[in-house]
């Protein structure tokens, strides 16, 4: 059964052209914005790759990049298709290359919708990324001068500054891990000794953290260290108090920002699928219309054009099995003479047999007379 089949007059087939002509072009600048939204979000990435820990999370830019650059081939070759089926003498030649052409359209269409819906997705495998690689940029915050992680520091405070948060979940994770280096500690002071000996690790913690986490929008003067002693300040409760730091975590913070980014990235490359989408089914009837105007002296006659010209099943049975009798009742496929009785191959064949029964009847039969008729050819006479 042929998919959406439609009828085309020569006129129809003209604006079906030129149309198609145009909406190519529109998508080719499309898939140059994917390629260059790919690019975006790929260089965001790379931005924070000191505080990620999965180097999964670049498949989705990847793939941008990949299926915008497919793109523009394909709606490239798609606009030269469409010229050239303006004149019924030189569309032929994009006979044999509309096959793989089709297929490898549709292949990398695909791969488009599947990054539109990895970057609605990418969401969880992101928050895990982050949660790991903070954590161990928050740890080796303090290794100014150990070779690897020497704008370890550095990168942690812009971070924090830029989006104005504070360590991975929130601040007291700078509690838990000594982010002061031992090259600027007194160990001569017995406050320092103190507390590296209260560590089973013999870390220096302390409940305080690094300047850049202070929030310059409160009022107070920043408070950064002992903020679990209320009586080291004045006026000051920890558990009650709006303490003047950033109190939302980085990890948190970094996620909105990416899944804005991408959600914002996946709506407009959704937007190129449709086009991309449009383009192939369109052209896909431009091509059934003109293949039947090829080879007539009319080319202005009335043509039909469609999707498949077989059911989806039959499709793509078709492509699992090249060759395959879709109408096994009417199907004259002959069987191989392996399959046949030694008899019937020897009568094929037209071999002498062993078996007189054969023998006797092939005699026979060459022995009755025959009459010839003007049309019908020769036939026995009974």
């Amino acid at each position: 059964m042929v998919v959406m089949k439609m009828k085309f007059s020569f006129q129809k087939r003209v604006k079906l052209a030129q149309g198609l002509w145009l909406l190519s072009w529109c998508t080719t600048v499309a898939s140059a914005i994917t390629f260059t939204l790919g690019c975006i979000l790929k260089m965001e990435l790379r931005r924070r790759a000191e505080v990620m820990d999965s180097g999964n999370i670049h498949v989705v830019p990847n793939t941008l990049m990949i299926v915008g650059l497919a793109s523009l081939g394909i709606n490239y070759f798609a606009s030269k298709i469409c010229q050239d089926a303006l004149d019924a003498e030189r569309f032929p030649r994009w006979k044999n290359f509309l096959k793989p052409y089709f297929a490898a359209s549709c292949f990398f269409t695909v791969l488009m919708l599947l990054a539109v819906i990895m970057s609605y997705a990418m969401k969880g495998s992101l928050e895990s990324s982050l949660k790991v690689g903070l954590k161990n940029s928050i740890r080796f915050y303090k290794d100014t001068d150990t070779p690897g992680h020497c704008y370890q520091k550095q990168n942690i405070d812009y971070l924090q500054m830029e989006f104005q948060c504070c360590g991975n979940s929130d601040f007291r994770d700078w509690f838990e891990v000594q982010w002061i280096s031992n090259r600027y500690l007194d160990f001569s002071s017995k406050e320092v000794k103190d507390r590296i000996k209260s560590n089973v690790d013999g870390r220096y913690l302390i409940d305080g953290v690094p300047f850049s986490c202070c929030n310059p929008s409160s009022p107070r003067p920043c408070i950064q260290y002992q903020l679990t002693n209320n009586s080291a300040h004045y006026n000051y409760d920890h558990q009650t108090e709006e303490l003047n730091l950033y109190l939302r975590g980085c990890r948190e913070t970094l996620v909105s920002y990416y899944t804005s980014l991408m959600s914002t990235i996946g709506t407009g490359v959704l937007s190129v699928f449709l086009l991309q989408g449009s383009v192939l089914v369109s052209l896909r009837f431009l091509q059934t219309a003109m293949e039947a105007v090829v080879g007539k002296e009319n080319t202005e006659i009335e043509t039909e054009g469609y999707l498949l010209e077989k059911g989806v099943k039959d499709t793509i049975m078709d492509l699992h099995q090249p060759g395959r009798c879709t109408v096994p009742h009417i199907c004259l496929c002959s069987p191989p003479s392996s399959t046949l009785p030694p008899q019937l191959t020897s009568i094929a064949s037209d071999q002498p047999v062993s078996d007189p029964f054969f023998s006797a009847a092939r005699s026979t039969s060459s022995s009755i007379p025959t009459v010839t008729y003007p049309r019908t050819g020769s036939h026995p006479v009974l």
